[in-house]
């Protein structure tokens, strides 16, 4: 640990030599304080088998923020927000005792979602402290959780050095996370831990960009939350013919026990996901493998969750016998519709296995449009079906969601 840690301080000596200041003719042209908005009413519909009840949650999340213009490389952002229940309580938020329910994680809260102060000193190195959303690759290890109406945060400090052209890193410190259930929750904000989040790239022209990665995570409040992992991640695409690419995205890790878990194991993570596209369409085949051993299984706890195994969310939890996902992902742009443009749709299709056995868990498919009214209003609909096997019970899940951005 204290051996990246001077890699880190050395990269950050080298890049305030190397690089240039902002200058403070760029930072006066900004406004000093620029206000925003974010409204979101979403429509979230739930049948479950085994609960007597359908659920049917309408939510409204209003989030505002004041954002400051760099000045002597300072700048800051706060940002609060509230969630709203429109209508009957006919869901379980986790907090509400409506086990009647199925679960749809958005409980009525006011609080503050974000708080940080930023220092740029040059153009490739910058340090933000406070709460924040942190989003990292492509959010499989940590995330913020957008598609829920709270934003899971951390409260860190976090440190990003670009050294030279096509290297990043990155370390951040975290003591907080305040996670979508809210602080009602019990397991709303885990407190008092000692997480520590190193990560690394480089784009290795012409193969793509590797990124390797540390994420150790000391979690007193959910101690079979605490592990440390370990892995290496490429990404790429090359050019085959005409409107022709082919693209793909490589990862494997290993995660061990760590801290205040009572378990002890050493279990492996493996993505391998092909494509082609062509013009608008993209095309991926996925086999994702988070292993386990009958008792312990590879977690991901600062995920964002809901964008992995199935919009269904049958498995946030990796179930202890492991998870093996193979599935099918196609997205197209759509041609515009009189005055909408940029509109898009989505398909998936999963097949879930145990890593350990002969264990078929079940079988899900999914479908997705989105469509931008205009640059501010934008409407989005979703619906996941997933046909239980041997884990769970067949679930099927829509959402209509109206979202206005200021």
């Amino acid at each position: 640990m204290n051996k990246l840690l001077l890699v880190v301080g050395m990269s950050l000596l080298a890049a305030i030599g190397l690089a240039p200041p902002a200058s403070a003719e760029e930072s006066a042209k900004a406004d000093p304080v620029t206000p925003y908005a974010d409204i979101r009413y979403r429509l979230e519909l739930v049948g479950q088998d085994g609960l007597p009840d359908e659920a049917t949650a309408s939510t409204l999340r209003l989030r505002a923020g004041l954002k400051t213009a760099e000045w002597n490389g300072f700048s800051a952002l706060i940002e609060g927000e509230a969630i709203v229940r429109l209508g009957p309580r006919h869901y379980n938020d986790t907090i509400n005792g409506q086990t009647a329910y199925p679960v749809v994680a958005d409980p009525s809260d006011v609080l503050l979602n974000q708080a940080w102060v930023k220092f740029k000193p040059v153009k490739a190195v910058e340090a933000i402290a406070g709460r924040q959303a942190v989003n990292f690759d492509n959010q499989r290890w940590v995330g913020s959780v957008g598609w829920r109406q709270n934003d899971q945060t951390l409260d860190a400090a976090r440190i990003s050095v670009k050294p030279v052209k096509g290297v990043a890193l990155d370390y951040g410190y975290a003591w907080r996370v305040s996670r979508i259930f809210g602080p009602d929750s019990p397991q709303g904000i885990w407190r008092d831990n000692d997480i520590h989040l190193l990560r690394a790239s480089v784009e290795a022209k012409p193969v793509g960009t590797i990124t390797a990665y540390g994420y150790f995570l000391d979690i007193p409040n959910a101690p079979l939350s605490s592990s440390k992992t370990l892995g290496v991640r490429l990404v790429g695409d090359q050019k085959l013919s005409g409107k022709a690419k082919l693209r793909y995205a490589v990862e494997y890790a290993n995660q061990r026990d760590l801290g205040p878990n009572p378990r002890s194991f050493s279990l492996d993570y493996l993505l391998v996901e092909p494509g082609v596209s062509f013009g608008a369409v993209t095309a991926k085949v996925g086999l994702e493998r988070l292993e386990g051993n009958g008792v312990a299984a590879l977690q991901t706890p600062l995920a964002t969750l809901h964008a992995f195994n199935g919009w269904a969310d049958k498995f946030l939890t990796t179930p202890a016998d492991g998870l093996r996902d193979l599935y099918v992902d196609v997205a197209a742009k759509l041609p515009a519709i009189g005055s909408v443009k940029g509109a898009s749709a989505r398909l998936m299709v999963h097949d879930y296995n145990a890593t350990r056995g002969s264990i078929n868990f079940g079988r899900e498919w999914g479908v997705m449009l989105a469509l931008p009214i205009n640059k501010q209003f934008g409407a989005n609909f979703k619906y996941a079906r997933y046909h239980a096997d041997k884990f769970a019970t067949d679930t099927s899940k829509f959402w209509f969601a109206l979202e206005a951005k200021f």
